[in-house]
């Protein structure tokens, strides 16, 4: 089975290095280039009209090799679905807010209420599917044998994971090569957890969504060539939330994504702090933001978070699987 997850992940991996080079010059041509905020870093407007929309790269890398590996190893189930789904799902939205945002020239894209109500049709639609399996609600502390059962509020809790998860992702997205990176170490971390509990369907997906990230960051490295934009951070995050769930590591999530978690974490204190005391505590938010400012090269930002997620998914592995 081991050999399985391998070919799934150099599958996607190679789907990615090859539709790329194919797929950045199209967006070039239809002008689909990022729009950089003025508030944002100095250091970013020279990155104005890179191509965008390559989250579109990782979902069709994903989908292809998840599904043929999937089809051909006879480990197609209702959780492959499921994930394809969210995964998909979000990235539909993505896709909307980046297309408002690059050809419509709403800078702001989807509103926030439009959004949030696509996300949460998604989640819901998520949770009536899964139940139909008869899905475990309880939850598990990680490194305890502390779990309690949630029964009909397990549904607020995929709610908060994936609207999250998925809103964690986005704001990391913001240097190349930071989601790309971290991305590929959490679903790394999780393939190892779910051919540990031996769900090699949850294995197979989350290892191909770790060889196609792989392959988009190739072009997606400092100085990236494309962008994921929406389409790419909330597909990755639905997914990552989706695995989390399928795998009941989802307290775990908060380890394993710590680096999303940081970073969400870091722009609601800014805000809050502002607020109360008119006073900001780091110079820009997210975290990645501030660093810049403090004079961190980009790659060097994006390295030291790339170890950070290492520890963090190394931490998450030992609480589900070794401890």
């Amino acid at each position: 089975m081991s050999g399985t997850l391998l070919v799934a992940m150099i599958a996607a991996f190679v789907i990615a290095v090859i539709i790329a080079p194919l797929f950045i010059p199209l967006l070039r041509l239809l002008k689909f280039g990022q729009y950089i905020r003025k508030e944002g870093p100095e250091s970013h407007q020279k990155k104005a009209g890179t191509p965008t929309m390559g989250g579109i790269i990782i979902i069709v890398a994903l989908v292809i090799a998840t599904l043929v590996v999937s089809w051909r190893t006879g480990l197609l189930s209702t959780s492959t679905y499921l994930l394809l789904l969210v995964t998909v799902g979000y990235g539909v939205i993505g896709f909307l807010d980046d297309f408002i945002k690059v050809v419509m020239k709403r800078n702001l894209g989807l509103k926030s209420k439009q959004k949030l109500l696509g996300q949460l049709i998604v989640a819901v639609l998520f949770f009536v599917i899964l139940m139909q399996t008869e899905f475990s609600t309880a939850i598990s502390i990680p490194g305890t044998s502390i779990s309690f059962d949630l029964h009909g509020f397990y549904i607020v809790l995929i709610v908060i994971m994936l609207l999250g998860t998925s809103n964690g992702t986005n704001l990391t997205d913001g240097m190349d090569g930071l989601l790309t990176g971290t991305s590929a170490i959490a679903f790394g971390a999780y393939a190892v957890i779910a051919y540990q509990m031996q769900l090699m369907d949850v294995a197979v997906f989350s290892i191909a969504a770790a060889g196609a990230l792989l392959g988009f960051l190739v072009f997606n490295a400092h100085p990236a060539k494309v962008f994921m934009g929406d389409t790419g951070s909330l597909a990755l995050g639905g997914a990552l939330a989706g695995v989390a769930i399928l795998t009941k590591a989802e307290i775990l999530l908060i380890v394993v994504g710590g680096i999303y978690v940081i970073e969400t974490l870091s722009v609601m204190l800014q805000v809050i702090s502002f607020k109360l005391t008119g006073e900001r505590i780091f110079k820009m938010s997210p975290l990645h933001h501030h660093y810049e400012l403090t004079g961190w090269s980009e790659w060097r930002i994006v390295s030291t978070f790339w170890v950070v997620g290492i520890l963090f998914a190394i931490f998450g592995i030992y609480l589900k699987v070794w401890l």
